[in-house]
């Protein structure tokens, strides 16, 4: 998995001081770690996007201004309803040698016997949530699509483990992560139609 360093900010928490650092382009955040004191932070909204909308997961490496870095990834991001901007995020702090629960995108491969039918692959979770060591972690989760039918999905039960030792999905076992759905029907014409076309 990818390191990437990212700067950091501490950030003392004053009333109505999250609004204003947003309004310059700055995002609240935290980091945390079990039996630690959590750290209010900020960095920047462009290079925290960056991350978050990687099709990627990453270990970040944060940054502060007197040389420290502690390593982490993002353990959550909460986003304006209206606006869809970050306007929070949880950065967890980990070592090498602990357990973790890590959000990993789902990505797919092989020809699917569905969409050679004509049927389209849809990813309906786009990430799933792995336990497992940090060095396990993948940077995507790939699902083999092959014998995949229009109409039929991969639940989180019917993803093999076998070659992935260490990881453990924790999402619910019945939840359907890929999909094929069925082409759309072209619209029939109507009476009319066909009437002006003869």
């Amino acid at each position: 998995m990818e390191i990437i360093a990212l700067g950091v900010e501490p950030r003392i928490i004053r009333k109505k001081e999250a609004a204003k650092l947003r309004k310059t382009g700055i995002v609240p955040a935290v980091i945390y770690h079990k039996g630690e004191e959590t750290v209010s932070v900020s960095v920047n909204e462009i290079a925290l996007k960056k991350l978050v909308h990687s099709a990627e997961s990453h270990i970040i490496d944060l940054k502060f201004p007197d040389g420290k870095t502690v390593r982490s990834f993002i353990k959550d991001v909460q986003f304006d309803p209206v606006t869809d901007r970050i306007i929070h995020t949880d950065f967890q702090l980990f070592s090498a040698d602990e357990l973790v629960e890590m959000d990993v995108p789902v990505g797919t491969t092989g020809n699917s016997v569905g969409v050679e039918k004509g049927g389209r692959i849809q990813i309906i979770k786009h990430a799933l949530t792995l336990k497992g060591m940090p060095a396990d972690m993948p940077d995507h989760f790939v699902i083999d699509c092959t014998d995949l039918e229009i109409g039929h999905s991969i639940h989180v039960r019917e993803i093999p483990m076998d070659t992935r030792p260490g990881l453990t999905i924790m999402d619910d076992p019945d939840t359907p992560v890929v999909t094929v759905v069925a082409p759309k029907k072209e619209a029939e014409p109507s009476a009319e139609t066909a009437a002006s076309a003869s």
